[in-house]
C-alpha cells in the first residue's frame, strides 16, 4: 500500500434507462476528484446503469414482468463501450474509477462493481448476498478476489454484503488493505444521518475485525422507474483499521456530493501490530461447522 492514498467518494443521482446521463455524472465526479488530487473514485452501487426501485404498490405481477424486461435491456456486458469510455476517463483523470452496474453475463444478470483503470477493467466484484426485494433481478456472485493496484490491495463488498461478516473476511483472507463499500440504501426516515446510523456499526465491525481501511458511498437522489419511486439520501463514511471513523479532508456538495479522505499506510501497520488486532486470533481449524448447512 502506498504511504498516503487520497481517495474520493461521490454520491451521484443515477437513473435507470439513462446510461448517457449517468456517464455524464460519473465524468463530472471524476474530474472533481482529479481536481482534488484523488487517486481513486468510489461511486455507489449500480451507479452506471441505475437502481431499479422495487416496492410497487399496484399490479405486482405486471410490474415484475416490466421491471425484469427493463433490467435485461439495461444490463451491460463488461465489453460494452461504456466501460471503454470509463477507461479513457480514468486515463484522463489519472485515477481508478470504481462504479457499479447491472452486468449482462449472457443468461444471467449480476449486481457488479468494477475497478477501472486506464487500460480497462482491473477487477470485477459481484454482490454476494441478495436481499429479498432484489432477488428477481440478479444472481448472487461467487467468492470475490482481491486485486493488486498501484494504490494497494483492494476489495469490494456491495451494500447488503457489508452486513454479513463473512463478506469482508473473504477479502481479508487475501490480504486486502482497502475495502470499498458501495451502497444503495434508504433506511427510515431517509436522511444521511439515518443511513450513517444504520451502516456505521456494521462497517466499523468489518474494518476492526479484519484490520482494513473502509470507504462507503451511498446512492443519492430521487429515482423513478415504471411508476415506482425511491429516494436515496447519499452519505459517505471513511473508517480506519481499528474501526475508527476518519474525518474527511474535504466535503463538497456541488454539483455532486463529493468527499475526499486520506488513508495512511502507517496507521494500517500500527493497527496490525497492536494486541487488539483481532484477525491475529482467528482459529480456522475449529470453524468447520460454520460452513455446514
Amino acid at each position: 500500500m502506498l504511504e498516503t492514498i487520497r481517495i474520493a467518494a461521490a454520491c451521484i443521482e443515477a437513473q435507470p434507462d439513462d446510461l448517457d446521463g449517468n456517464l455524464m455524472k460519473i465524468r463530472d465526479a471524476a474530474r472533481q476528484a482529479a481536481n482534488r488530487k484523488a487517486s481513486l473514485l468510489l461511486l455507489p452501487e449500480l451507479s452506471l446503469t441505475g437502481f431499479i426501485p422495487n416496492h410497487p404498490v399496484g399490479d405486482h405481477n405486471q410490474w415484475l414482468r416490466d421491471a425484469l424486461r427493463l433490467a435485461r435491456n439495461n444490463a451491460l456486458p463488461l465489453s460494452h463501450p461504456a466501460i471503454q469510455d470509463l477507461a479513457r476517463l480514468a486515463h484522463e483523470c489519472d485515477l481508478v474509477v470504481a462504479t457499479g452496474l447491472l452486468e449482462d453475463d449472457g443468461n444471467r444478470l449480476f449486481n457488479t462493481h468494477v475497478l477501472i483503470g486506464a487500460d480497462g477493467i482491473l477487477a470485477r466484484f459481484r454482490k454476494l448476498h441478495v436481499p429479498m426485494f432484489e432477488m428477481p433481478f440478479y444472481q448472487p456472485g461467487t467468492a470475490p478476489e482481491v486485486v493488486d493496484t498501484t494504490l494497494g490491495r483492494v476489495g469490494v463488498n456491495i451494500c447488503f454484503d457489508a452486513l454479513l461478516p463473512e463478506s469482508t473476511r473473504l477479502l481479508a483472507l487475501q490480504n486486502t488493505e482497502i475495502v470499498l463499500f458501495p451502497f444503495a440504501a434508504d433506511p427510515s426516515p431517509g436522511t444521511i444521518e439515518a443511513w450513517q446510523q444504520w451502516a456505521q456499526p456494521a462497517l466499523q465491525c468489518r474494518c476492526q475485525e479484519n484490520g482494513v481501511f473502509g470507504l462507503a458511498c451511498n446512492y443519492a437522489g430521487h429515482v423513478t422507474c415504471l411508476g415506482v419511486e425511491q429516494t436515496f439520501p447519499g452519505g459517505t463514511l471513511a473508517i480506519g483499521p481499528r474501526g475508527e471513523i476518519l474525518s474527511p479532508i474535504e466535503t463538497l456538495s456541488t454539483p455532486v456530493q463529493l468527499t475526499v479522505t486520506e488513508f495512511h499506510a502507517e496507521s494500517l501497520r500500527q493497527a496490525r501490530a497492536e494486541p487488539e488486532y483481532l484477525y491475529r486470533f482467528r482459529r480456522p481449524e475449529i470453524y468447520g461447522p460454520l460452513s455446514q448447512l
